[in-house]
């Protein structure tokens, strides 16, 4: 496993539904060294703190297996690491692989896999596309988010280390169901309520849902 790229952004103006808005997702790749601290790394900004940032999401992550997939998909073939906002472009790490509160050590740091990536709608203002924030979301090839256990530096090229796997083994993949609204989830949802590394909001609608199910 491996960090392909290291990918940061400052503020700049995008057109969404028709209004110019600030926003971080432009992001362009960097060499490093650089230090990633507990609300993320050096340099990389984030405009709505409410959907991006923070301890829970320091850092977005997408798999560098489904570039070419888009690439042939979008019609895009220019579509390089970094375009779709994400800080890491790694290589190995999927959402059928990797599990809700699974740790990794990268260069000296430390990281611990939170919640999917739920993109929002300046994902389709970045492509100007419509829909793509919801085709994101319905393939599977989500993402998702690191917390910070411990900050350090890194440099694009470093090996990711697994060096805890999460006993309740809920792939990113089976939660990004629950967030899909499917059915027959029950036991992931009882399994990720018992993950000490979801989000607390997170936590709770699970815990609601599942009160409601078992009732």
């Amino acid at each position: 496993m491996k960090l392909l790229s290291i990918n940061v952004g400052s503020l700049c103006e995008v057109l969404r539904n028709g209004k110019k808005v600030q926003s971080g997702i432009f992001k362009k790749p960097v060499e490093g060294p650089i230090k990633l601290y507990s609300l993320g790394l050096q340099g990389d900004y984030q405009a709505n703190k409410k959907l991006h940032g923070g301890a829970d999401k320091a850092v977005c992550v997408y798999p560098a297996e489904y570039y070419d997939l888009w690439r042939n998909e979008l019609m895009k073939p220019e579509l390089s690491f970094g375009d779709f906002g994400e800080n890491f472009t790694t290589l190995g790490l999927r959402e059928n692989t990797v599990c809700i509160g699974d740790r990794f050590r990268i260069g000296a740091a430390e990281v611990i896999v939170t919640q999917p990536r739920e993109p929002c709608v300046t994902l389709n203002a970045r492509f100007g596309l419509v829909d793509l924030a919801k085709r994101f979301q319905s393939s599977g090839r989500s993402g998702f988010y690191f917390s910070v256990i411990k900050e350090g530096t890194l440099s694009r090229g470093d090996e990711i280390k697994c060096v805890f796997k999460d006993k309740n083994k809920v792939f990113v993949s089976e939660f990004n169901h629950v967030l899909n609204g499917s059915s027959g989830v029950e036991d992931i949802v009882r399994r990720a309520s018992k993950v000490s590394a979801l989000p607390k909001k997170l936590k709770n609608k699970l815990l609601k849902r599942l009160s409601s199910l078992e009732s």
